[in-house]
């Protein structure tokens, strides 16, 4: 009854009703003006300045007099600080300025040609897949938990079902809950490896790392997701005679389009190489980097997601090699490993970066290492109401397609370094 008296109210064209039936009311309290579209302000005019010939402005009359024009009056400057009407200083002026141009990765960067770009910059190589030697580790049954399908499923249904009584819950409030969740499931192994307990979840923490590559300065710096460190570095992923074999590579360009394209030009800028943390820190090494796709930063494609999470591994791992070795540029004897793992809520992103050199300002020599296992979907759809089209039910409600591998993956990346 109450189905059919909403139908009838829209279709007579003097009430709107939502996708749900529900009736939306106009709030008369704000000015169709607040709500309406804004456009963008006029750019002021530029007005031509005469040499020998006066403009007569109507100042001395003060108040507004057509066919005169405005007056033109000096700066006030106040005997006090208004932080209302702060004005910056110019550029020039700054203790920081410097005329070379350093180019800056943030966690807004959305780079446009994705991977490939992100390779050049960090002087790499990629190799498709995941690493056969960690995803070992997932299937050795000591691994793996118990009732591991159900458990995973349980943890998925919570961050999008129970968690939330909304009909169509956001991004920002399933995706860190999954992710939580998928972690306290891996802690459990924790018993059976004691290693996994020296280990911290940070948040929050801002990285800065510095290098030069060719003419230009690049800086990766920011906050970025949660970082897992640990009290022991990672082991090495790749061996010496797979290191050296990569100054053969040559790094794939995309001319005629710049490098530096879509990361920001600062003139203002301190070189730092730092980690984020104290040096007294207990868990000092990076071990796994989480980047979700939703938050405060702006929505990313897969392949862009994939080159920031190869940008900020590096990072936090040029800046850990900072610390150890110096700034001198040189092959490093132990290379530094860095995981980052990026999640949309269903798709996976999987990175396994190794730095194996510091040198950076030219092509050739040794290069750096990054395994990407792409767009691994941990489950097929989760929908809270089933879809239904012409009475027939398209896509029915609750959780399907679970795929147990990409948790595996998820899991061998969490065991890297505590298991034998």
């Amino acid at each position: 009854m109450f189905s059919a008296t909403v139908r009838r109210l829209a279709l007579s064209g003097r009430k709107k009703v939502s996708a749900e039936g529900e009736l939306l009311h106009r709030c008369l309290s704000v000015s169709s003006c607040a709500c309406g579209k804004t456009f963008p302000r006029k750019k002021p005019r530029d007005v031509p300045e005469i040499q020998a010939l006066e403009r007569i402005t109507y100042a001395e009359r003060k108040h507004y007099v057509p066919g005169l024009a405005k007056p033109v009056f000096p700066d006030w400057e106040k005997d006090w600080h208004d932080p209302r009407r702060y004005r910056a200083p110019a550029a020039e002026s700054m203790e920081l300025y410097k005329e070379r141009p350093c180019y800056i990765y943030t966690q807004r960067t959305n780079p446009l040609e994705g991977v490939r770009q992100a390779l050049w910059l960090t002087k790499t190589k990629v190799v498709p897949g995941f690493p056969a030697q960690l995803l070992a580790l997932a299937e050795n049954p000591a691994n793996q938990l118990e009732d591991q399908d159900e458990r995973v499923q349980n943890a998925i249904r919570h961050a999008r079902f129970w968690d939330t009584n909304q009909l169509r819950p956001p991004k920002e409030r399933y995706c860190p809950s999954l992710l939580h969740n998928l972690l306290h499931l891996c802690r459990g192994l924790q018993v059976s490896h004691p290693a996994l307990g020296h280990r911290m979840l940070a948040e929050k923490y801002s990285l800065s790392a510095s290098w030069t590559r060719g003419e230009d300065q690049f800086q990766v710096r920011g906050q970025n997701g949660f970082l897992l460190s640990s009290t022991t570095p990672l082991p090495a992923v790749a061996g010496d005679e797979e290191i050296r074999s990569t100054s053969d590579n040559l790094l794939e360009t995309f001319y005629p389009i710049s490098p530096t394209i879509d990361l920001q030009c600062a003139h203002v800028y301190q070189l730092r190489n730092h980690t984020g943390f104290r040096e007294d820190y207990p868990y000092p090494h990076a071990h796994t980097l989480f980047i979700t796709e939703a938050g405060d930063a702006p929505k990313l494609e897969p392949e862009q997601l994939r080159a920031k999470l190869i940008m900020f591994a590096f990072g936090n791992a040029l800046a850990r090699a900072r610390a150890l070795y110096g700034n001198e540029s040189r092959v490093l004897e132990k290379p530094v490993v860095v995981q980052s793992v990026g999640t949309s809520g269903r798709l996976f992103q999987f990175v396994v970066f190794q730095l194996n050199t510091t040198d950076l300002e030219s092509d050739s020599g040794v290069k750096n290492l990054a395994w990407v296992d792409a767009d691994q979907p941990l489950y097929d759809f989760a929908k809270v109401r089933p879809f239904i089209k012409k009475k027939v039910v398209k896509v029915p409600a609750g959780l399907a397609g679970y795929q147990p591998e990409t948790f595996k993956k998820f899991l061998a990346l969490y065991l890297h370094g505590a298991a034998n």
